[in-house]
């Protein structure tokens, strides 16, 4: 049976995990904007905007060690990192676009190879998403079949209501769990109304016809005409809930150092050059045709997935304002 929570236990329910030695991760203002970042007392937690960057560095770090090596009396001596040492850790404030992306990437990070990093933070993470009550008019989850109040990905999910607190309800063994374990902040649920959602700003997209058509039109003159204005800056990637790419490398001297993995992205001029400077990506409408391709066919093909949620983000920080929903829709309609 769904519960409430008031505003002031959250912010409790929070100090009550980070005295337990838990890794809270939540929308907390910097400055000008919100971003998701460990908190370190529960009012940090600014619930009123979506975040400027998704929550997957919360799985997937911009950066991250992945061993060490260091050469001793002639011998090369590799440390791994203890992935037992990454904290038990509950992200909170998670909009759906954001709580349904890691189940999407699981995928990709489980497939032929189980990348040990991603699926330690996985396991030790709680999501505990967030209905949207405001949008704006770069948000699109509906077009990729998501809505304001989705609960997928999420372990646990709050409503806000009228007057101020959140009905919240379990929807995994973990929020079950998290839910019991702090049972004396909830109450039962009582009369209460639930704020309005944000209004849907796209209907959803026949995403079957948009991927047959890009099926057939790899050569399609409509590439050079969408990305003649696309600068390959790299912004959409970084701040987008699902995307993935990185690069692995060795960082130091001969003598020591260490193996890092970064974030990488598909719009990057180098990011399929060659060691023998062949590049089959070499200008940037083929680039920005893998994008839409790998969101929309390529993973579908793989993994029967749309690596999209329709955050909007790629639309808010496009320097030269390309609008991927707006691409998708014209798709639909040819």
């Amino acid at each position: 049976m769904p519960k409430t929570i008031t505003n002031q236990n959250l912010q409790l329910l929070i100090d009550t995990l980070l005295q337990a030695g838990t890794r809270v991760v939540g929308p907390k203002r910097a400055d000008t904007m919100v971003l998701y970042a460990p908190l370190t007392t529960g009012e940090e937690l600014d619930l009123t905007e979506l975040p400027r960057r998704s929550a997957k560095e919360t799985f997937f770090p911009l950066c991250e060690e992945i061993l060490s090596y260091e050469k001793k009396d002639g011998k090369t001596c590799v440390t791994d990192v203890d992935l037992g040492k990454l904290p038990e850790t509950v992200l909170i404030g998670a909009r759906p676009c954001d709580s349904a992306a890691p189940g999407i990437l699981d995928a990709v990070f489980s497939w032929d190879y189980n990348d040990e990093f991603y699926l330690e933070r996985r396991k030790k993470t709680v999501i505990v998403g967030l209905a949207c009550t405001r949008g704006d008019d770069a948000c699109f989850c509906t077009a990729v079949g998501y809505a304001p109040d989705t609960k997928q990905g999420s372990d646990l999910f709050l409503t806000p209501v009228e007057g101020g607190g959140f009905v919240a309800e379990a929807v995994t063994d973990k929020g079950t769990t998290l839910l019991a374990k702090h049972a004396g902040l909830f109450q039962d649920q009582a009369a209460v109304s639930p704020l309005p959602l944000a209004q849907p700003q796209l209907a959803t997209l026949d995403l079957a016809r948009i991927k047959e058509w890009l099926d057939h039109n790899f050569e399609s003159d409509f590439w050079k005409e969408i990305a003649v204005r696309c600068v390959g800056c790299g912004a959409c990637a970084f701040i987008c809930p699902a995307c993935h790419c990185f690069d692995i490398n060795d960082e130091g001297t001969e003598g020591k150092g260490c193996r890092r993995k970064h974030w990488d992205a598909c719009g990057f001029a180098k990011f399929t050059n060659h060691a023998s400077g062949h590049n089959p990506r070499d200008v940037q409408p083929q680039r920005y045709r893998n994008r839409i391709m790998h969101k929309f066919k390529y993973y579908d093909d793989k993994f029967g997935k749309t690596l999209c949620t329709g955050c909007g983000r790629c639309i808010r920080a496009c320097p030269v304002g390309i609008d991927i929903a707006a691409i998708i829709e014209e798709i639909g309609k040819k």
